[in-house]
């Protein structure tokens, strides 16, 4: 089985085509959620990613976007854009949002786990190791996908030996991969990185694959028109930063 893993879309369009034209066949797409908030194309980003996923976990910002909880806890950039998000999508795909289910899910393909952030609590940042050791302690299964950091890589633990995983890549403008083995008897913590707004210092929308039966996950970054979705940030009249860190990739 080959699961397309999709995480922190965030309204952006023209990263989440990239990415889907970059992805190839897959069996299954798993998204991990914050479809919405931040970007300037939430309705466009729902009608295609809506049909292509077999899984969807709520997001933070999905939940908020969608009002299911208040954008109080937000700092002044993310609620402006929460906002937004809120007045600008359609009745249907408002509802949607609301009707997404909070995670960890397990899907039915596969012995994993999929979750938004940490499995553990839907809104807690898997950050480091320390944030780590508990989750891979309690986890049922050998794999859990989050997201919520925008952090492409993750966390892995075989008895006594933990150890952070963060792809290697050369950081140019083109696309690149990098393939990481699931050695039997291991567990693993492992975020595919950001769609659609990455923090990792990599402009590039990233994205992951998993391979059940070559026993692997293939990290991968794409290229996209970046410029076209700074545009459309700018043109929405949402906070100018949003448009900034898309090239900072931060």
């Amino acid at each position: 089985m080959r699961a397309l893993i999709l995480s922190d879309i965030h309204a952006n369009l023209e990263a989440l085509k990239a990415v889907l034209d970059a992805a190839g066949p897959f069996d299954t797409l798993w998204n991990l959620g914050d479809i919405v908030g931040y970007g300037a194309s939430p309705n466009q980003v729902i009608e295609l990613i809506r049909p292509k996923s077999q899984l969807t976990v709520r997001g933070n910002h999905d939940r908020v976007c969608c009002g299911l909880t208040s954008s109080l806890g937000f700092n002044p950039v993310a609620r402006a854009a929460a906002l937004w998000t809120h007045d600008e999508l359609t009745a249907d795909n408002r509802s949607w949002l609301k009707g997404l289910p909070q995670g960890p899910l397990q899907p039915a393909e596969a012995n994993v786990t999929c979750a938004h952030g940490s499995p553990l609590n839907e809104d807690q940042y898997i950050l480091n190791m320390r944030d780590a050791w508990a989750p891979l302690q309690q986890m049922s299964n050998q794999i859990t996908f989050f997201g919520h950091t925008h952090i492409q890589g993750g966390f892995s633990q075989k008895d006594h030996d933990w150890h952070e995983v963060r792809p290697q890549y050369y950081r140019g403008n083109e696309a690149d991969s990098w393939v990481m083995p699931i050695p039997p008897g291991t567990r693993h913590l492992i975020n595919p990185g950001s769609v659609g707004q990455p923090r990792d210092c990599d402009w590039r929308a990233a994205f992951a694959i998993y391979d059940s039966e070559a026993a692997t996950i293939t990290f991968h970054r794409v290229p996209y028109d970046i410029m076209a979705s700074q545009g459309k940030i700018l043109m929405a009249g949402l906070p100018e930063r949003l448009a900034a860190r898309l090239t900072e990739g931060r």
